[in-house]
């Protein structure tokens, strides 16, 4: 499956569907997760809660209230407790479980961040790599476009190259 990368407000993204950078206890806290949260106008952070905590890895889905997208697909890439750190099979297995959800909820489109490479700490560029490695080897039944969001600029020229490695790589 292709993907495109931009660069961005996650919470501003028009989609069917958001990924949220989550911890395993879906608490929405600071980062991609507070940025939803605030522009969601809802109890977004009551409803993931409510459905947590979920597995390394896992996911757990709320509606999206007021953002731009039906659903809000919370990843958990990172362990809510001790050094809040983030694998390459977190990132790996939250990244597959999020396209295979959003694929299961019929959407055509989804954004997701670089899961685990904020507060949990992982190496943008190893992360993106995992991430893109994983959207380019699903295949999809409805999803038809990925977009793959950095927050800062600054970001976007590194995954930019990754996203090229691997496509050649494919």
């Amino acid at each position: 499956m292709d993907f495109t990368i931009i660069q961005g407000n996650i919470a501003e993204q028009a989609a069917d569907c958001l990924v949220n950078a989550a911890g395993t206890s879906l608490a929405m806290g600071s980062g991609v997760a507070g940025a939803l949260r605030d522009a969601a106008n809802g109890p977004i952070n009551e409803a993931a809660m409510a459905q947590g905590p979920v597995p390394l890895g896992g996911v757990a889905v709320t509606d999206a209230y007021d953002l731009p997208a039906k659903w809000v697909i919370h990843a958990a890439a990172m362990p809510h407790h001790g050094d809040g750190r983030a694998t390459e099979q977190s990132i790996r297995e939250a990244t597959r479980h999020a396209l295979e959800k959003a694929d299961e909820l019929g959407c055509r489109s989804l954004v997701i961040p670089p899961l685990g490479c904020g507060v949990a700490g992982f190496d943008l560029a190893v992360g993106a790599r995992l991430i893109l490695e994983e959207i380019a080897r699903f295949a999809p039944r409805t999803l038809a476009e990925v977009r793959l969001i950095v927050y800062r600029p600054e970001d976007q020229q590194t995954v930019e190259t990754v996203a090229r490695q691997v496509r050649d790589d494919g």
